[in-house]
């Protein structure tokens, strides 16, 4: 990240398994160990206690009491991202239904944990101070056909389980594409995941107002309001140059 490395936060009932990631991270530049817990349980309280910030989780699926799936559904919304790691491939469909980065298959390779480890840092909005990418035209599918939407209209789009809605200065837009499908096709130095469940154009944010939470509710200048988390207010701060 722009000036802080990359917060991992370590869950799986194997020792040689912990040690092992450990490892492999301690080889990754950027990148921070936070701590290490042996099961679901202990993760939850962990970030319950909010001692260390935690941008990512390495999270075992197989681990008695709540296995990482069910460790996983009981995440906040501000929580950390997630990367499941296994050695089971069933799992994979329900693991990002969750919403993971990633799903790693055990023994775990140090090529493919540093990929991962780098779509993470995408969706944490890593890469914001690199150059903006050209714009494309969104296509998106309406009733009346498809609509070719510049992104400079996009004020912020939302998620509210079912249908990812795009706030257009032409009015609102209900789009197939997933938070994340957004992420990867817009310009990343203008488009912030502020929340799991939207993101905000900051060339259309005219204020942050500040919540008990920790985090900020952005207002648009079009006159929405959208919750932006406690992690992602953290890295806001840090690209505003802000304490």
């Amino acid at each position: 990240m722009p000036s802080s490395s990359l917060q991992v936060l370590i869950a799986d009932d194997e020792l040689l398994a912990r040690r092992r990631l450990a490892r492999l991270l301690a080889e990754l530049p950027g990148v921070t160990l936070v701590g290490e817990c042996c099961s679901g349980q202990e993760l939850l309280a962990t970030l319950a206690r909010g001692e260390q910030e935690v941008d990512l989780v390495l999270l075992d699926i197989h681990m008695p009491g709540l296995t990482g799936l069910e460790a996983g559904a009981l995440l906040p919304d501000d929580g950390p991202y997630i990367i499941f790691i296994t050695a089971h491939e069933e799992h994979a469909l329900a693991a990002f239904d969750l919403g993971a980065v990633d799903y790693l298959l055990k023994p775990i390779d140090a090529v493919r944990l540093g990929k991962a480890l780098l779509r993470a840092r995408r969706r944490l909005g890593a890469q914001a101070s690199a150059p903006a990418a050209e714009l494309v035209r969104l296509p998106v599918t309406t009733r009346q056909g498809i609509r070719l939407l510049d992104p400079r209209e996009l004020s912020h789009a939302t998620f509210d389980g079912e249908l990812v809605t795009l706030h257009t200065r032409g009015g609102a837009l209900l789009t197939d594409f997933s938070l994340q499908d957004l992420e990867e096709r817009l310009p990343a130095g203008v488009f912030e995941r502020v929340h799991r469940r939207a993101l905000i154009n900051l060339e259309l944010l005219a204020c942050l107002d500040p919540q008990g939470t920790g985090g900020y509710t952005a207002r648009m200048q079009d006159g929405g309001l959208v919750p932006i988390s406690r992690q992602a207010a953290r890295r806001l701060r840090r690209r505003l140059g802000l304490s």
